[in-house]
């Protein structure tokens, strides 16, 4: 409860500071607005819809891209892991594109699916996709070999020493990677909305490009807020939890 009040007097503090500073037109409210133009117009939009509406749309092209990604990286990185011939070639490939900044995938995805769903949901497996199969490969190898050995010597074997042993001694690195497939996929999906205009959903960075063009900037503060709240809570909600468990099994919790 203590953590919970000095996280909200902080980020209190700082809209109090920035209120102050606009009050006192250290800047126009053309380049940054204050806090209360911001609010208005995220209470606008929540009343004419517009605003749950988009982010309903963008959460489900997230989710769903980045559910595929996990499911293509997990097993992806577990088989680079175990076999060299793999290691090195898609865990080169991997570690490659890897680098790639997400905007990257954009163009290709447009010349590929056009504007459409699919290309969407291209750019945010191509976010996700990557980065699970690297932290997934890199936790398994940096496993002490003593797990595998005691797990042999107890008649472990095959499938079972992977799913009973390596895979769940691995878990502090999947869960790392995960986190940071759901941020590449957030900048690839946000990146992707913002040059894609789709006329079945208008999402969140569709949202910030129109606030740019209009020179509208309460409305990209705004979003970024959003985005903002959206990313605290999904590591609230899908990932501490993970965390948690996981310093508790392995005796690490303060």
């Amino acid at each position: 409860m203590k953590r919970t009040l000095k996280a909200v007097a902080f980020f209190a503090g700082l809209v109090i500071i920035w209120q102050v500073l606009c009050s006192a037109r250290v800047w126009s409210v053309v380049v940054l607005p204050s806090p209360v133009a911001v609010g208005e117009y995220l209470w606008g939009a929540v009343q004419d819809g517009t605003l749950g509406a988009a982010i309903v749309v963008t959460l489900r092209r997230l989710l769903f891209g980045y559910a595929v990604g996990l499911a293509i990286g997990l097993p992806t990185g577990l088989l680079t892991a175990r076999f060299r011939v793999l290691h090195d070639t898609v865990g080169l490939l991997a570690l490659g594109l890897q680098t790639l900044p997400s905007v990257c995938w954009v163009p290709l995805s447009l010349l590929w699916f056009g504007q459409t769903e699919a290309a969407m949901f291209f750019v945010v497996v191509m976010g996700t996709v990557w980065s699970v199969i690297i932290a997934t490969e890199g936790g398994v190898r940096n496993l002490p070999p003593i797990y595998d050995r005691a797990a042999r010597t107890m008649g472990s074997r095959g499938l079972h020493t992977w799913l009973r042993v390596i895979l769940p001694a691995a878990l502090p690195y999947v869960v790392g990677g995960m986190k940071q497939g759901w941020a590449f996929a957030w900048r690839s999906l946000m990146a992707a909305e913002i040059f894609v205009t789709i006329l079945s959903g208008f999402g969140l960075g569709q949202l910030l490009h129109y606030g740019r063009e209009l020179n509208a900037m309460d409305q990209v503060i705004g979003v970024m807020l959003v985005l903002l709240v959206i990313g605290l809570l999904a590591d609230k909600i899908l990932f501490s939890p993970w965390e948690r468990m996981l310093h508790r099994r392995w005796g690490t919790a303060k």
